[in-house]
């Protein structure tokens, strides 16, 4: 199925699907975030693959489809998906980086813990850790129990993000339960780590930068703040110093 043309989604005329695009022996593996689609790295991953960078998206489960699919979806197929992508990668090239924007990047951690031949990550907007309190997240599952998926308030870039206009609660606990399961591994990562996180961040706390940073015993390691960006960062008005910054790293860390 594509995504587009599909009338679940935000911006159903964006491309939103799968792709594998191979240049250089360098691979890089970039996720989308939760609720989202490959729309949401594609400029980024589109000037890498420019630059020489085999480039991989992989539509993540419950993704693109319809927003309920995501309350009949795990973590851990998310992982599979991730994991499959990452074995082709590997198959096609000398070196494999690992990136994501939000729950992308999450997905990017834990599979650079489980995989120490990935040369490094890029983090941006990493949604390890979440603004909800434990009261929000009281609210969240026993909400779940009788609504399917509540609206939002506002999209991020609404003009450039292709996704479900509503957050489907059943798999934002998926979404907790992956954090949890990723956070113990973040000890495990030796791997350079570049992070982006947005002064205008609704969505991930404030904090969630500095937790990976103190976590991973990588001893390259950079934690950029971009003064003008909301969540969807790559897609946002600092996209190009986001990408001056991403493309200097990778030619440091070769």
């Amino acid at each position: 199925m594509t995504t587009q043309g599909n009338s679940k989604l935000h911006n159903p005329h964006l491309n939103g699907d799968s792709f594998f695009w191979k240049n250089g022996p360098t691979g890089i593996l970039l996720s989308h975030g939760y609720t989202a689609t490959t729309a949401e790295v594609r400029p980024l991953a589109e000037r890498l693959h420019r630059q020489g960078y085999t480039v991989a998206g992989p539509l993540l489960p419950g993704h693109g489809t319809q927003p309920d699919d995501l309350n009949h979806t795990r973590w851990q197929d998310w992982v599979q998906t991730g994991q499959e992508t990452l074995m082709r990668l590997f198959e096609t090239c000398e070196t494999v980086w690992v990136g994501g924007e939000s729950m992308g990047g999450v997905l990017a951690l834990y599979l650079a813990a489980h995989h120490p031949q990935i040369k490094g990550i890029l983090l941006y907007a990493p949604a390890l850790v979440v603004n909800m309190t434990w009261l929000d997240q009281i609210k969240l599952y026993l909400g779940s129990a009788f609504m399917s998926q509540i609206g939002r308030s506002k999209l991020d870039n609404p003009d450039k993000w292709q996704g479900y206009p509503s957050l489907p609660l059943k798999g934002i606990i998926q979404l907790l339960q992956f954090q949890k399961a990723t956070l113990p591994l973040l000890p495990r990562i030796h791997q350079p780590v570049l992070i982006f996180q947005g002064r205008l961040d609704e969505t991930v706390a404030p904090e969630t930068g500095q937790v990976i940073l103190q976590s991973i015993t990588s001893p390259v390691k950079e934690l950029h703040w971009m003064e003008q960006s909301h969540h969807t960062i790559i897609l946002d008005i600092e996209f190009e110093q986001v990408l001056a910054r991403t493309l200097s790293f990778l030619a440091q860390n070769r």
